[in-house]
Order: C-alpha cells, then structure tokens, then sequence
C-alpha cells in the first residue's frame, strides 16, 4: 500500500486549484454569451433548413419515379400512333374492295387490337369534331367559313390526337370555323 503524504494547507491555498494549470478561467463576458447564443441558434436554424430541404427533395424525388414508372411507355406510344394512322388509311383503301372482303375483315381486327393496346396503355383518342377550338389538345392547321357551325367551333379533324392519361401525346390537327360566309 502507497502512502499519500498529507500537506497543511496555507491561507493562500484556500482557492481549488484550476485542472489545467496553463489555463486561465472563463471571466463571465455577457457579449460572448450573447455571441455563443446567437451562433447556436443560427445553427439550429441552419439544421432545420437543411431537414426540411432534404424532406423536400425525398418528396419531390418520389413524385418524379412516380411519374417516370406512369409515362413509361409514352415515347414507344407516341411512335406508334402514327403507326396506327397509316393502318387507318390502308383500312379506308381496303373498305374499297367491299366490307366483306377478308382483307378489309383482317385489317379491322388488326386495327382493333391495336386501339385496344393503347387503351389498356392509357391512350385515349381525342374527337375534336363539333367541339370548340382548345390550343391545349388542338392544333389549327386552318380556318373556314361555315354555316353549321359558330366561330371557334372544330369544323372536321385531319389528324386525331391522343393524351395519355392527363398528358398529351399528340394534339388533333383541326380545321375551325371563322363563322358564316360573308
């Protein structure tokens, strides 16, 4: 067992002795209290921006692959609708055999199975006829003068446009009417 030997104190060895003998004590300064405060409120301030900035980008981050899985396919269906339209057009030659030709019987099932593709894909027709002029889902390619129909009102469409789901793949290409002939 080590013996500890036992020192009397003296009056000047009243005060505790400081842990680190090289360091002075802190004096109270109340403007580097103040200081220390406001850093670490800026810093808290500067956490909190940062967690809600990056809840931010997890949110906006998920709405994109949400997005991305639901469009998927719309590049590989916006080139075969003109696929489509081409088919239409060798139907309508086909019709010109007679509707009870197997040509024109094979080429309408084809085309049925093709538009019952795009509608399990989400594709949907737009009809414009008889419907007024939206710059959204139509494209005007001219103006005429008609009797049956009011200016702004689609008078036939060219081209059929097609949106998929609540985008537009294709606007219908459309001919409006300016009003009545003068």
């Amino acid at each position: 067992m080590k013996r500890v030997p036992i020192t009397e104190s003296s009056p000047e060895s009243d005060q505790p002795e400081p842990a680190n003998p090289g360091v002075q004590p802190a004096s109270p300064d109340p403007d580097e209290d103040e200081r220390l405060q406001a850093d670490l409120d800026r810093f808290r301030d500067l956490a909190l921006r940062s967690q809600a900035d990056f809840e931010n980008y997890k949110k906006r981050a998920s709405r994109e692959k949400e997005a991305a899985i639901k469009y998927a396919n719309s590049a590989l269906l916006e080139r075969l609708i003109p696929i489509v339209d081409n088919f239409e057009l060798g139907l309508e030659a086909a019709r010109g055999e007679g509707e009870k030709s197997p040509v024109f019987s094979g080429m309408s099932m084809v085309l049925r199975q093709l538009m019952d593709f795009l509608t399990e894909q989400g594709v949907q027709p737009i009809d414009a006829t008889g419907q007024k002029f939206d710059p959204n889902l139509h494209e005007a390619i001219a103006r005429e003068a008609c009797e049956k129909f009011s200016e702004g009102i689609v008078i036939r469409q060219t081209r059929r446009g097609y949106r998929m789901k609540d985008r537009l793949l294709r606007p219908s290409s459309v001919v409006v009417a300016s009003g009545a002939a003068k």
